[in-house]
């Protein structure tokens, strides 16, 4: 089925500066609706005012490094010239998950937060992840309390990993600009002192990759806004979902993200994936969708969302109720998302990578 071109009525040139802050999105009016939209109607770029590096445009947009690199494949991302447009997220498909509290979707590095004071609003954040060798976990939990300068006390196996580089941790290292946890900290009902918290100074452009041992790390400003925002108690579903599809208008968007680092993916089971999710979305055996626009995105894995069916969606079905974290075993996780394979734990690494830096091929590093 060959769908219509959807060409942008306006380009808008956003140069925001001072501190970051949550890019705010208004849900659909149609409850049928997964796409949000920050820029209707409008390609969403940024102009440099000055020589600055890729790292700084997604610093000042909200977005992670990832993200910002794989928008923009041909930019040099240590340096950015004065004038030149730097293209910028614009629509995202929200993931399959309750529309509260927070969910935070590893695969594209990104958090969206439903304030319960707001409804019909969406706040979304870039953010950190775990290392392959100490990875995320999945499943629903909750907020159960909130620290402000909070100091870390490093387990042992991150200060024996620490020591075998060379880079040996105190027992405790006290709130300051160089503790990796930030100024704040929200901890989660999980075993393992598992948190979303803010970063140190040291390793600001790590957010929107892989760099934690397995806490959620956010910059400093957005984690601040966040922690004001959040009470104790909210739900938090952390997911992993490569592959998106939602409708908005009628039309049918698939959004697709790289395999995070120490996974692997074939071709063949991420379009398997993509046709399973487009039959749930469709409820039709298989759609006449745009191919080639499929191909496209399963292919690029931009994680822009792109056009491959026209139609009405299926009315929508009463869901069963998600069940509350208070009903979940203790100190257990509950899984969300069963429609994605796990993936086997990768081998350790043992090499340590240095900071972000220019000359860094990919801007990796190990964080605390």
């Amino acid at each position: 089925m060959k769908i219509r071109k959807l060409f942008a009525l306006s380009v808008l040139l956003p140069c925001i500066s001072g501190n970051v802050q949550a890019t705010t999105y208004q849900l659909p009016e149609n409850p049928n609706d997964t796409v949000i939209t920050q820029y209707p109607n409008g390609l969403a770029v940024d102009r440099s005012e000055q020589d600055e590096t890729l790292l700084d445009v997604a610093l000042r947009h909200t977005l992670g490094q990832t993200e910002i690199v794989r928008l923009n494949p041909k930019a040099d991302r240590w340096e950015i010239k004065k004038g030149e447009i730097v293209k910028l997220a614009n629509r995202r498909i929200l993931p399959d998950t309750p529309h509260k509290g927070i969910t935070l979707n590893i695969s594209e590095f990104r958090m969206y937060y439903y304030p319960a004071n707001q409804p019909g609003m969406v706040m979304s954040y870039a953010h950190g992840i775990g290392r392959q060798d100490w990875k995320t976990p999945l499943g629903e939990t909750k907020v159960v309390r909130k620290v402000k300068d909070p100091a870390w006390h490093p387990p042992e196996s991150i200060r024996a990993e620490h020591a075998a580089n060379g880079d040996p941790l105190p027992e405790i290292v006290p709130p300051g600009p160089h503790n990796p946890l930030g100024a704040h900290a929200l901890y989660l009902n999980l075993p393992g002192e598992y948190r979303i918290h803010g970063t140190d100074i040291d390793k600001i452009f790590g957010i929107g990759m892989q760099i934690t041992h397995g806490c959620v790390r956010m910059y400093p400003d957005d984690v601040a806004e966040l922690y004001n925002s959040v009470d104790v108690g909210t739900p938090v579903f952390l997911v992993k979902q490569p592959i998106k599809v939602g409708w908005l208008d009628n039309t049918l968007y698939i959004e697709a993200h790289p395999d995070l680092q120490g996974e692997e993916i074939s071709d063949g089971q991420r379009r398997e994936d993509a046709y399973k999710l487009i039959q749930k979305a469709t409820k039709q055996e298989m759609p006449e969708i745009d191919q080639k626009a499929l191909t496209q995105a399963l292919t690029e894995l931009t994680g822009d969302p792109v056009a491959i069916y026209e139609g009405v969606p299926p009315s929508l079905e009463v869901s069963t109720p998600a069940p509350s974290p208070e009903a979940a075993l203790p100190e257990a996780i509950v899984p969300v998302e069963e429609s994605i394979p796990a993936i086997e734990e990768a081998p350790k690494l043992k090499q340590k990578l240095s900071p972000v830096r220019k000359g860094s091929p990919d801007g990796y590093y190990h964080g605390g």
